[in-house]
Order: C-alpha cells, then sequence, then structure tokens
C-alpha cells in the first residue's frame, strides 16, 4: 500500500477526479485535482476605447474641407463590476451651403471633440476648429479667412489654407496629420489614423478635400473623408462611422459642401473575462483575436 505523500490521512493514495471522490482527500490529492477544476471568468477591470467623434461638414465657394473628428484611444481605462457606463456617438456636421462642426462622441469620462466645418461663402465664413480644423476657403472679400482652423491637442491636427491668389479651398485636418493648402489643386485632407482594435485594420478620422474651380483637381478625402467638388460640382460626404470629414465645394455659393462622417465607439478586452452583463445601444459583438469586442454606431451602454 502506498501511503507517500497522504498528508495525515491514513489509507491508499486515491486518484482524484472531478466526477467523483474516493472517501477523503488528502492535502496533496487536493492540490492534484485543483488543476483540473474549471476557471470561473469574472468581470474585467480595464478596458481598451477607441473614441472617434464626427467629422465637420465641407464648406462652399471654394470650399474648405472639414475637419475629422476628434481621435482618442487608449489601454487601462478602470471599469468597475455592475456600474453602466454611457457611450456617446456623435454625428456628423451638416454640409450644404451652411456648414456645421460634427458632435463630440464619449466613453465614461473620455471624451472626443467634434470636427470643425469648413471655411465657406463669398464674403469669407471663417472655418471652425475642432478635433481636426477646418480647411479655409477661397474668398474674394476677406483675405483674412483663408486660413485653415486649428485642432485639438491629442486629438487631430490644423486644417489647411486656401490658396491666396488661385480658386482651390484648403484640406481639411485629420487625426494624423495637417490638411493641405491650396495650389494648383484643391487641398488634400489631413490623414487618418489606423486602428486595429476591432480586429481589423481601419482607418478613421481623416479631413476632407478642398474644392476648386474649374479645370482643376479637386482635394482628395483621407480615410473615407470627401473629395472636394470641382467647378459647379458639389462636395462629397465622407463615409458613415468614420469620424472623416466632408468635401468641400466648387466655384458657387449655391453649392453643398459634403456631410462630414458620423463617429463610432469601440471597446475591447481579454476573452478570458466574462461577457458585459448588459449593453444598450445595439452594439455589435464579436469575439476574435483572444478578445471580446463591442462596437457602438449609436449611442448606448454597457455593464460589466
Amino acid at each position: 500500500m502506498d501511503k507517500r505523500g497522504n498528508g495525515s490521512v491514513i489509507g491508499a493514495v486515491n486518484t482524484p477526479s472531478t466526477s467523483s471522490a474516493k472517501g477523503m482527500w488528502a492535502l496533496s490529492e487536493q492540490q492534484v485535482d485543483k488543476s483540473n477544476w474549471p476557471s470561473i471568468a469574472t468581470a474585467p477591470t480595464s478596458v481598451e476605447y477607441l473614441v472617434v467623434a464626427g467629422g465637420g461638414g465641407g464648406g462652399t465657394y471654394y470650399g474648405g474641407g472639414g475637419g475629422a473628428g476628434g481621435y482618442r484611444t487608449a489601454s487601462g481605462f478602470a471599469v468597475s463590476s455592475g456600474s453602466a457606463i454611457t457611450v456617446t456617438v456623435g454625428g456628423g456636421g451638416s454640409g450644404g451651403t451652411t456648414p456645421s462642426s460634427g458632435s463630440s462622441s464619449s466613453f465614461g469620462s473620455v471624451d472626443a471633440t467634434g470636427g470643425g466645418f469648413g471655411g465657406y461663402g463669398n464674403n469669407g465664413s471663417a472655418p471652425s476648429s475642432g478635433g481636426s480644423g477646418g480647411g479655409g476657403n477661397r474668398t474674394d472679400a476677406n483675405n483674412s479667412q483663408r486660413t485653415g482652423a486649428s485642432g485639438t491637442s491629442g486629438q487631430g491636427f490644423s486644417g489647411g489654407n486656401a490658396a491666396s491668389d488661385i480658386a482651390t479651398g484648403g484640406g481639411g485636418g485629420g487625426s494624423g496629420g495637417v490638411g493641405g493648402n491650396g495650389g494648383e489643386s484643391g487641398g488634400t485632407g489631413g490623414n487618418g489614423t489606423s486602428s486595429s482594435i476591432s480586429g481589423a485594420s481601419t482607418s478613421y478620422a481623416g479631413g476632407g478635400g478642398g474644392g476648386c474651380s474649374s479645370g482643376r483637381s479637386a482635394g482628395l478625402g483621407q480615410a473615407g473623408g470627401g473629395r472636394g467638388g470641382e467647378g459647379s460640382g458639389n462636395g462629397s460626404s465622407a463615409q458613415a462611422n468614420t469620424g472623416s470629414g466632408g468635401g468641400g465645394a466648387g466655384g458657387l455659393t449655391t453649392l453643398s459642401g459634403g456631410a462630414g462622417g458620423s463617429g463610432i465607439v469601440i471597446v475591447r478586452y481579454p476573452d478570458t473575462f466574462s461577457p458585459a452583463s448588459s449593453t444598450t445601444g445595439s452594439p455589435t459583438y464579436t469575439v476574435s483575436g483572444g478578445f471580446r469586442i463591442y462596437r457602438w454606431t449609436a449611442s448606448g451602454s454597457i455593464t460589466f
């Protein structure tokens, strides 16, 4: 009879299993069996997030491109079990003849600022600042309004300037770089930023392209941002849920700049932790690459 490693229990060493127990187990038997016990998943204590605000609308009259929505991402955001966290997804700014800025997005205490609209109108209505700033438009009446607007530090960059002597607008700023200045062609939108938080590499928050006169090339948008219009052409709208800016319109005040793209919020954490106990806003939920991933295109909440 083998009594080794049986502690103070007298008798044969049992072979432990999770389906049956043979009498009283020694401490050594409990330790062996513990490695086979099923793990109990728990709620995470921190998560990784991506928060992108809505992009700004593009301007008119050799319009400036719309600025990208603010882009914020980080890991280690502390969460508490049982406490709901509010998720806000900002809408893109309007285009048309009078553009507007994009709306802010947020995840709990993390806020991203909406993108600024592009400069517009023959009288030179200045572009607005935002997560990224709108591009300046070419004006006849007020040269001081040709300068692109500023972005928000840590979220985006400034818009580009309109040309001083050529009918081309500046590109909107992006999360990854400043908007291009107008010149022989409309300014290109500022670069967006690539993220793989969703499980696939995707670019967000690019600037919209600047508009231009006939016979020239309009500025291109970045990361789904709108392309500028040429001559009597309207600016193109940005893709939804990219947070990118709309394109500036061509050379008429009656033309429409493109609308900015709506924002997005994505949260992920290792799949060794439990799924969220509840969500609102109908986020898309996937498990990929060892992570649980929640993706909102409309406002809602999450509770762990």
